[in-house]
């Protein structure tokens, strides 16, 4: 059975910020660490994935027009679909 290890974070909250976490944290009857770690944790995920666009962008700015690219009748077949199906969504 594997069991996470934890480290501790000294984390200084402004007056108000402390209050709001710990009403909220009785109002939906979940621990207030529980809380701050499943908020920080959202952020990383979101910051993650925001950094994997920037690279997908990255990678395509960098490789457009080149072998790596799409394919032009590839590309422009696609388009022509994504056009169709817009029209029938209207």
């Amino acid at each position: 059975m594997s069991m996470t290890r934890f480290k501790k974070l000294n984390l200084p909250l402004p007056e108000e910020m402390h209050k709001a976490l710990f009403a909220e944290s009785k109002h939906a009857g979940i621990p207030a660490t529980r809380l701050a770690r499943s908020a920080i944790q959202d952020w990383l995920d979101q910051r993650r994935q925001e950094k994997r666009q920037e690279e997908i962008h990255q990678f395509a700015m960098e490789n457009a027009g080149g072998h790596l690219d799409l394919d032009q009748c590839l590309e422009a077949a696609a388009t022509d679909e994504l056009i169709l199906a817009f029209e029938e969504q209207e």
